[in-house]
C-alpha cells in the first residue's frame, strides 16, 4: 500500500467529482514525473483506475438528476469506437518508433495536456448568457451529429493519451449545447465513465495496465470522487478550474522537458507561483464572503446551487 498514491488519488478524485476534469490530465503526468512510471503504462493504468472512479461519480450525478442521458448516449456513439481506435494507433506507433517511443508518447501527451489546459482556461473564463442556459436539450439531427463528432474527437485523444475527456467534453457541452453548470458536470462525468471503460478494456488487452498501481490509486479516488460529486452542486468552482488550467499547462511543459525538447527549468517556475496566488485569492474571497454574510443588511455572497437545477443567473 502506497500512501502517496492513495493521497494523490483522493485529491484527483475530489477534483473529478466537483468539476468533471482532472482525472487523466493530472494523474498520468503525476505517475510519469513523480513516480517514474513508463508513459505507456501510465496511460493504460490511469484509464483503468479512472473508469472505476468516474463510474462512482457518474452514478452519484445520475442520482442527483444532473445527467442528460440522451446527450451522453449520442456522444458515446462516437467516443467509444474512437477510443478503441486510439489505443490501436498507439500500438502502431510503439511498433514503428522502437526505442524513441517513450519520448514520442511524452510529446503527444504534453500536447494533449496543453490543449486540455487551454480548454479548461477557456471554460473558466466563458461568460454565459443567462437566457441561453438550459437544463436539457431536444436532440435534433444537427445536435446528434455535433454530439457524435465531439465524441469521436475526444475519444481518440483519450485512447492515445488518457487525457482530455473532462475538459474537452465540458467545453463542448457549454459551447455546442449551452447546458446549465450542474448538467455540464453531471453529463460530462457520466459520459466519461462509459468512454473510459471502453478505452481501459482496450489497454488491458494490450497489456498496458499495472493493476496493483491502479488499486492503490482507487483506494483514494473512489471516496474522493463521491465527496467531490456531492460538493459539485454546492461549490462555485470557477477559481478552481483556473488553477487546474495553470497546473495542466505547467504539466504539459514539464513533460516536454522530460522528452528532451529543451524546455528550460526556469520556464516552469511561474506555474507553481500562479497556483499559489490563485489559491490565496480563493481563500481571501471566501473569507470576505463569510464576513459580508455576517453583516446585517449586506448582500448575501453568491453560493453554489443547492439543487440539481441551479438558478439561471449563475456563471460557470
Amino acid at each position: 500500500m502506497d500512501l502517496a498514491l492513495i493521497g494523490f488519488g483522493l485529491g484527483v478524485g475530489i477534483l473529478v467529482g466537483m468539476t468533471g476534469i482532472g482525472g487523466g490530465s493530472l494523474m498520468t503526468p503525476l505517475l510519469i514525473l513523480v513516480f517514474g512510471v513508463t508513459p505507456i503504462t501510465a496511460v493504460g493504468t490511469d484509464l483503468a483506475y479512472a473508469a472505476v472512479t468516474k463510474t462512482v461519480g457518474g452514478y452519484k450525478h445520475w442520482r442527483q438528476k444532473t445527467v442528460d442521458l440522451q446527450l451522453s448516449s449520442w456522444m458515446a456513439l462516437g467516443s467509444v469506437p474512437a477510443a478503441v481506435g486510439g489505443v490501436y494507433v498507439l500500438d502502431l506507433l510503439e511498433e514503428a518508433s522502437g526505442r524513441d517511443f517513450d519520448d514520442l508518447l511524452l510529446t503527444i501527451l504534453a500536447a494533449a495536456l496543453l490543449l486540455t489546459g487551454t480548454a479548461t482556461l477557456v471554460r473558466s473564463l466563458l461568460k454565459r448568457l443567462h437566457d441561453r442556459e438550459r437544463a436539457t436539450i431536444e436532440m435534433e439531427r444537427r445536435h446528434k451529429i455535433a454530439a457524435v463528432t465531439l465524441g469521436v474527437f475526444v475519444g481518440f485523444v483519450l485512447g492515445v493519451t488518457s487525457a482530455g475527456s473532462g475538459a474537452l467534453i465540458a467545453v463542448g457541452l457549454i459551447l455546442l449545447f449551452r447546458l446549465v453548470p450542474t448538467r455540464v458536470v453531471g453529463t460530462d462525468v457520466f459520459h466519461a465513465a462509459i468512454l473510459l471503460w471502453a478505452a481501459a478494456m482496450a489497454h488491458i488487452v494490450a497489456g498496458n495496465v499495472d493493476f496493483p498501481l491502479a488499486a492503490n490509486i482507487l483506494i483514494g479516488s473512489v471516496p474522493g470522487v463521491w465527496v467531490g460529486s456531492h460538493w459539485s452542486i454546492r461549490v462555485q468552482p470557477a477559481v478552481l478550474r483556473t488553477t487546474l488550467a495553470v497546473v495542466l499547462i505547467g504539466a504539459g511543459m514539464a513533460l516536454l522537458a522530460k522528452a528532451g525538447l529543451g524546455i528550460p527549468a526556469v520556464a516552469l517556475v511561474p506555474f507553481p507561483v500562479a497556483v499559489i496566488v490563485l489559491m490565496v485569492v480563493t481563500i481571501v474571497r471566501e473569507r470576505r464572503s463569510r464576513v459580508r454574510a455576517e453583516v446585517p443588511g449586506s448582500p448575501l455572497p453568491e453560493r453554489g446551487a443547492t439543487s440539481a437545477q441551479p438558478a439561471p443567473s449563475r456563471v460557470r
